[in-house]
């Protein structure tokens, strides 16, 4: 345990500020010059500041989803790589620290002048966004595959700037292997203008505060946040607690999928196993290492009482054991498209499920359990620009937060790992050949309670082009667990409206559609918390 080395309470907070600041400033860089609707509107990217030796010294507010992945790029980079100023490396290779390949990492070194004027290297920065397209079998790149070659264009780590030049023929390379090029250029600048934003503030940082100062301040953030998460590790009565659940497909006909955890509580420490979760699977529901200790990161995370800054210190009291081979930790060349969106929300479940026996008075009931990924892909036949133009759309849909101790769930709500917000209407129809005919609160779908499941989302699009549609979904078979004695939540349902036909489409599926089509997406709600009380008898 990193202990105090005596440091003043004001600067610690001072410094604390100063790296959320410039991590959220890299943040709206990137949002506000990105291209695509996937970035700019939902906003689902991480940005974030690592030390000279990897360890995050600061994350934005931005996804949960990235809390334990993103260190394992940079550590990964850092151990094969010698980044130079001006220097920026990408990626996106799940087995080495990725999530999936539509999440494109970017990675620079920040060097700074110490007291005799010589330059070191003393942090790193870094983001991670998804795109909407890099490539695979289908528009989109989430889609049902059986290997990762069909998810999309694989970027192991490789210079992409050099010097603060830009490698040509590496960024010709991935723009040659997706849809829209154009849309991921703009994209890719925007990630590289974000690092370069959280270089400027460091550096600002280093010089108004002093470097040495600044180095240590950072050491002790870091040690600040592993003592309160010690502290509230301790709160949680020791023992072994299990719970398990199950995805409930691959897309290919295997299923359900079981999730097993035990999770171990001993005084300060923490250990979540999923060992006995099942094998990897022939389709993309797999997951990597670093999605596991994500999961598992978040969900202790949020039993932190306390305002700590994100970085390592939450993480190192953790220990994860996620096996080698398993759909929790799968091995190349799986396919892990829907591992990143929809096993780590069944991993999260499973946590959660566990400390519920631990802490039942902090632990809510089962939110909806899943992204709710839609992909849609083809021509634009509008006129003006973009016709002829391959376009390709990708969105997550929020659902029904579980009810708990504290009060009901949220409606139409994104939960756990995900963060994002959701394309406005008007934004959508602009950019894409579509026409939103029904986005609204699917009423009743929240689980019964004391505390009631908070309820799904139903959202209709109407194609104005013939399309490849993907969906990658759960909780269509399986509800969301209640607790303390409530309901489960509804299961979703996916939709295709073709004339007066409608028809029911799996929760994972690919699928040709015409123009006039409508796509229906009808999410789930969160599971309930606590009986509800008796009705009174009339006399």
């Amino acid at each position: 345990m990193k202990r105090a080395l005596g440091y003043d309470p004001v600067l610690l907070e001072v410094f604390r500020n100063l790296f959320f600041a410039a991590s959220e400033e890299m943040g709206v860089a990137l949002c506000l010059s990105s291209f695509s609707p996937n970035i700019k509107e939902r906003r689902d990217y991480s940005c974030a500041i690592f030390d000279d030796k990897g360890k995050m010294a600061a994350q934005a507010a931005h996804l949960p989803a990235h809390l334990g992945s993103m260190p394992m790029s940079v550590e990964y980079v850092i151990d094969t790589m010698d980044l130079g100023p001006g220097d920026v490396v990408v990626l996106n290779d799940p087995f080495h620290g990725g999530n999936h390949l539509p999440d494109i990492t970017m990675i620079s070194p920040v060097y700074a002048k110490g007291a005799r004027g010589k330059s070191r290297l003393v942090y790193y920065v870094a983001n991670r966004a998804h795109h909407s397209d890099v490539g695979g079998i289908a528009p989109g790149s989430m889609s049902i595959t059986t290997e990762i070659f069909q998810d999309g264009v694989v970027i192991p780590p490789v210079r992409l700037v050099r010097g603060g030049e830009m490698e040509g023929d590496v960024l010709s390379l991935i723009l040659a292997n997706v849809r829209t090029p154009e849309e991921r250029e703009g994209d890719i600048a925007a990630q590289i203008a974000a690092n370069r934003v959280g270089e400027r503030r460091l550096l600002e940082i280093t010089r108004s505060q002093g470097l040495s100062q600044t180095l240590r301040y950072t050491r002790e953030l870091q040690a600040y946040a592993e003592r309160m998460t010690r502290a509230a590790i301790r709160s949680i009565p020791n023992g072994i607690y299990c719970f398990e659940d199950a995805m409930e497909d691959d897309g290919f006909g295997g299923g359900p999928v079981p999730i097993r955890v035990v999770v171990t509580v001993k005084r300060e420490w923490l250990q979540v196993d999923f060992t006995g979760s099942a094998p990897q699977t022939r389709g993309s529901v797999n997951a990597v290492e670093s999605i596991a200790r994500t999961a598992a990161y978040y969900a202790i995370r949020c039993l932190v009482p306390y305002n700590i800054p994100n970085n390592s210190g939450c993480m190192d009291p953790i220990e994860v054991i996620a096996p080698s081979g398993t759909v929790v930790n799968s091995c190349f060349p799986a396919a892990v498209a829907g591992g990143n969106v929809e096993t780590s929300q069944r991993m999260v479940d499973v946590v959660l499920g566990a400390l519920s026996k631990a802490c039942p008075e902090l632990i809510p009931a089962a939110s909806c359990g899943t992204m709710n990924n839609l992909s849609i892909g083809g021509i634009d036949p509008r006129p003006g620009a973009r016709q002829g133009k391959p376009f390709a759309y990708y969105e997550t849909t929020g659902g029904g937060m579980g009810g708990g101790p504290a009060g009901p769930g949220e409606d139409a709500i994104h939960t756990h790992l995900t963060n994002t917000m959701n394309t406005p209407v008007e934004a959508l129809e602009h950019a894409y050949p579509y026409r939103v005919r029904r986005y609204g609160v699917r009423h009743g779908s929240g689980g019964r309670g004391l505390h009631r499941g908070g309820d799904g989302i139903v959202r209709e699009i109407e194609l104005m082009a013939d399309a490849t549609v993907s969906f990658m979904t759960e909780r269509r078979k399986m509800v969301p667990y209640p607790l303390a004695g409530g309901e489960p939540g509804k299961k979703g349902r996916n939709s295709v409206f073709s004339g007066n036909k409608r028809i029911s489409v799996p929760g994972k599926a690919r699928l040709e559609t015409r123009a006039g089509d409508i796509i229906s997406l009808e999410t789930p709600g969160g599971g309930g918390w606590g009986k509800r009380p008796g009705k009174r008898k009339n006399n």
